[in-house]
């Protein structure tokens, strides 16, 4: 059946009831939906297991809707497991006086969803009998899903205890427990000490001071910062006059002062100087016995 025949069906099996077809959703989410007036909301809820041609036996969901000062919508979602098709069932109860009657005795899982619905909208359910807490604490006041409930309980009513410090008029001196690996504030930058810490936050007021920063040098202007060469320019060469003289052959090296390295230091060796393990300057010929020469002649004779 389409949502629109089960939401026919429906209004059929509750007449003279007035009774109100619709479809919610869109495409293969969309469902049937038909609401009902409290005084009805059981007998819809049979008509629509029992009937054979919805055959809605399988209890899916139920809960409420605050709609303010229009009271609250009490939601019911059943499915049938042989059709394949569900059907939204609504009520809407006053504000002032929120009472249903209950459906344990129809489709027996439906307790727990009105004892949730019952704790967090305050909607009484006529039959439950064992309408106790399920999720909150028996001294919790309020329900929490109206509208009006203050969810910051801390504004509300003085809160007992300090969950950290500096939380509670009594105050503490217990240290703020830090996750290993994470860094000192002190050192991410200065805060303030929590009150009610004894100063043994870090900041300012007694902590870890900051981590100093970094001086670096001032950025030189645009017009003194050198020029530099072009991509594939070669820079210039130094006059003929500029460039230092070169020591002749015969001339002795002279001695290096403090702070210049000396011989042995890596440094090339000046001209008319031996090289090191006594090999010859570039330019010099070899010394030594000359090279002996193979005899052509004898190479024959073998």
């Amino acid at each position: 059946m389409t949502p629109e025949e089960v939401g026919r069906r429906v209004v059929e099996l509750l007449a003279p009831v007035e009774a109100t077809a619709s479809v919610s959703g869109g495409q293969g989410y969309a469902r049937a939906t038909v609401d009902v007036p409290p005084a009805s909301w059981a007998d819809a809820v049979r008509a629509a297991r029992d009937d054979a041609e919805l055959g809605l036996d399988f209890l899916d969901w139920l809960s409420a809707v605050d709609e303010l000062a229009d009271g609250f919508d009490v939601v019911l979602h059943l499915w049938s497991v042989a059709h394949r098709h569900g059907l939204l069932l609504r009520t809407r109860v006053p504000r002032d006086a929120p009472v249903v009657a209950s459906v344990v005795d129809l489709f027996p899982g439906a307790a727990w969803h009105e004892r949730e619905t019952h704790e967090m909208f305050g909607i009484d359910f006529a039959g439950h009998g064992e309408l106790r807490p399920l999720l909150l604490p028996p001294e919790f006041e309020g329900h929490p899903l109206r509208k009006e409930f203050v969810l910051a309980s801390r504004v509300a009513k003085p809160w007992p205890g300090a969950k950290e410090p500096g939380e509670s008029e009594a105050g503490g001196g217990r240290r703020p427990v830090r996750p290993p690996g994470v860094p000192a504030p002190g050192e991410w930058g200065t805060t303030p000490t929590p009150a009610g810490a004894a100063g043994a936050g870090e900041g300012p007021r007694g902590g870890t001071p900051a981590r100093p920063a970094r001086e670096r040098p001032a950025r030189p202007a645009p017009g003194e910062r050198p020029v530099r060469p072009a991509p594939g320019e070669r820079p210039a060469r130094p006059a003929a006059a500029e460039r230092p003289a070169r020591p002749t052959a015969g001339d002795a090296p002279e001695q290096p002062a403090s702070g210049e390295p000396g011989p042995g230091s890596g440094a090339a060796p000046a001209a008319g100087e031996a090289g090191p393990l006594g090999r010859p300057l570039p330019g010099e010929p070899p010394t030594g016995p000359p090279r002996q020469q193979p005899d052509p002649d004898a190479a024959g004779e073998s």
